[in-house]
């Protein structure tokens, strides 16, 4: 099996990397959508609050890599790309689990993800929240994540561009 692994923080191109992976035949499974799913089976809405919450309990009350251990059983392809790997526990399940692994960090430094997010108009797109959710997510280990890294894409460019070195970069994924 060959599994990519993605970090980056918000903002940074994950989703765009999900769907060029997607479009190149990966199966796809965003950490992300795990922890929605547990927020509404608790009958929260869907809040940046609720979510960064759910998530933090989980990690305290179950580990650093409960989100890691909960995706395992929906790794079934032969290639896939999980996406928003959060610290370095997540990134150590993932090496004991799949000896075919590809880390792979994706930067956009904060002004170019606050922009990003701002013009989606998501629910972290105010300054504070947005320094929250950046603090919240090193403080669970992304940037531990960042240096166990194999390889590194920079977003700081257009979207063209990104899409052009990403296609390029899972080509070369997958044929190593």
């Amino acid at each position: 099996m060959k599994l990519i692994v993605t970090v980056g923080m918000p903002g940074s191109g994950k989703d765009e990397l999900v769907q060029l992976a997607h479009e190149a035949g990966l199966a796809t499974l965003k950490m992300g959508d795990l922890v929605r799913a547990e927020t509404q089976r608790r009958g929260l809405p869907l809040t940046n609050a609720n979510i960064g919450r759910i998530a933090a309990e989980e990690r305290e009350k179950h580990g650093p890599a409960i989100w890691a251990q909960r995706a395992l059983p929906k790794l079934t392809e032969t290639r896939m790309l999980v996406d928003g790997c959060r610290s370095d526990s997540e990134v150590t399940v993932f090496r004991h689990h799949f000896g075919d692994l590809y880390v792979l960090g994706i930067f956009a430094s904060p002004e170019t993800r606050y922009e990003r997010l701002s013009r989606r108009a998501r629910s972290d797109d105010d300054m504070q929240e947005f320094y929250d959710r950046d603090r919240r997510e090193l403080k669970w280990g992304i940037g531990n994540a960042f240096a166990l890294a194999d390889g590194m894409l920079v977003n700081e460019g257009s979207l063209d561009e990104f899409r052009r070195t990403t296609r390029r970069r899972i080509d070369e994924i997958l044929q190593a």
